[in-house]
């Protein structure tokens, strides 16, 4: 079944009254975006390295400056859900332009700040522009690429994700090695203005013809909830808190989110369309990538930690390191079209989730006596694989949505991968607290993380279990597979007759 939707034609573009507006190539479109997006990624990442120069600088103790990560995410968390109805309301182009802009702002507050007050508040700010600033840039991509052309385009709007949180370690230790904290924040300035420009420059004016009122209650009860839910996972590795509080927050979130299931289903225009739940692709995409994006987000945890704790590299030489992983995944761009037109989604999602689970399982064979070059080779190769599961997992999650839905697909998509990367992260955290608590250590070693890794191999390969159930022609429309498009027309002719 289908979920209702209204139509959303996309206008031809109209001039801006600063300069005028191409018409871009669908590859410089998803190149604009998937700088923004790179810009977001790298920050997120970026800020955990300086995080003792700037408790020194403004005079706080280094576990109150995590709050400077978790406000970011907590905001980021809040304002996903309103990021479709405000691009509906206001057009993707503007708000998108805008976006880019307050994130800009929250820069520059950001590197002025003196003051845990000052960050934290500068980090909202940086969240609110973030929150807008990916679904609504994916929702551009969504409704100006025609289907035959989306793997490509998610291409590049998957790079983003993976090149992030392996460049923010090594660029934040030099920038924290060689100068000042600051700097951290600045850089994302003279990408940002370039964004602006270039999103002026050729992101198409799209707009609904007709938006409903905001569902005022829906982005209460999904803000509080997923905040919530953050927010404990964030916390069971940034701060040591009581379980009842955790417990406590944990149901909370649960509840508004629950709560929000049983009244969206009598509600004319949620803010979060669950009937999309329906569709096949959409539903298989979202809950097998959460899963496996869950296993993927603890990543950004372990090998940093690993590499400097458990092995005793530097910073900035275990996030050179680290980068293998964004060089599979730049070498994977090429053939990502090609072999989901060979294979299909199915079947390439189903084994890519298992050897992706084999490799990161491999990496608890790492010891601090194994060559660098093994384990650079080890992350390359985990970097290449990934980088085309999380390309399938996009495409295929918009295969069969209709145009007048893509704006609450989208936001629903970034609601589940904030969720999940989070998920991601406090398990790791967890498996290394139980892990060390179990040998009674105080500090973390190299053996902690061999059970972390196993622990995180294994839900990755669960996600397959998700994609037994697509058809075999599952977004056939999307990847060009010839027999699978043939066989679907036949059985549609068949059952014509």
């Amino acid at each position: 079944m289908s979920c209702r939707a209204y139509p959303l034609p996309i206008a031809a573009p109209k001039a801006s009254p600063f300069m005028p507006v191409r018409i871009a190539s669908y590859r410089t479109l998803a190149l604009i975006v998937a700088s923004a997006l790179f810009m977001e990624n790298l920050d997120t990442t970026i800020i955990a390295t300086a995080l003792p120069q700037i408790a020194r600088e403004i005079g706080a103790a280094p576990l109150q400056v995590n709050l400077a990560i978790t406000s970011y995410l907590l905001s980021l968390s809040i304002f996903i859900p309103l990021s479709g109805w405000v691009a509906d309301r206001f057009g993707a182009q503007r708000v998108f332009s805008l976006a880019i802009a307050i994130f800009m702002a929250g820069s520059i507050a950001c590197a002025a700040s003196d003051s845990l007050t000052a960050l934290v508040l500068a980090r909202i700010l940086q969240g609110f522009g973030g929150a807008m600033m990916v679904p609504v840039g994916r929702l551009v991509i969504l409704r100006a690429v025609p289907k035959g052309e989306l793997i490509k385009a998610m291409t590049y709007l998957t790079i983003p994700g993976l090149l992030g949180p392996v460049l923010g370690p090594p660029i934040g230790g030099f920038i924290v090695t060689y100068s000042s904290w600051r700097w951290i924040f600045l850089l994302n300035i003279p990408v940002a203005i370039l964004g602006i420009i270039l999103s002026l420059l050729y992101v198409p004016h799209i707009k609904a013809p007709k938006v409903p009122k905001l569902d005022w209650v829906g982005f209460v009860l999904t803000g509080l909830g997923l905040a919530s839910l953050v927010f404990v996972f964030e916390a069971m590795g940034r701060f040591s808190l009581p379980l009842w509080i955790l417990g406590s927050m944990a149901g909370f979130g649960a509840l508004c989110l629950v709560t929000y299931w049983s009244r969206a289903r009598r509600t004319e225009d949620p803010i979060v369309n669950l009937k999309l739940m329906r569709i096949s692709t959409f539903r298989r995409a979202i809950v097998g990538g959460s899963v496996f994006r869950i296993g993927i987000g603890a990543l950004p945890v372990l090998l940093p930690l690993m590499l400097q704790l458990g092995f005793g590299l530097s910073a900035f030489a275990s996030g050179l390191l680290t980068f293998s992983s964004a060089a599979g995944a730049l070498v994977m761009k090429g053939a990502t079209q090609s072999v989901l037109r060979a294979f299909g989604f199915r079947r390439v999602l189903i084994i890519n989730a298992l050897f992706c689970g084999v490799v990161m399982m491999g990496y608890a064979l790492f010891t601090p006596a194994v060559p660098h070059s093994i384990i650079f080779l080890a992350l390359l190769a985990g970097g290449f694989i990934r980088s085309l599961q999380f390309t399938g997992l996009n495409a295929l999650s918009y295969a069969d949505i209709g145009e007048g839905a893509m704006s609450s697909a989208s936001t629903f998509s970034a609601m589940m991968q904030q969720l999940s990367l989070s998920i991601g992260a406090g398990t790791a955290a967890l498996s290394l607290h139980i892990t060390m608590n179990a040998r009674d250590g105080l500090s973390l070693i190299a053996s902690d993380f061999q059970p972390a890794y196993l622990v995180i191999g294994g839900i990755v390969m669960a996600s397959s279990l998700f994609f037994l159930g697509l058809a075999r022609d599952a977004g056939a429309n999307v990847s060009g597979n010839v027999r699978q498009v043939a066989a679907a027309a036949e059985i549609k002719e068949t059952r014509a007759r």
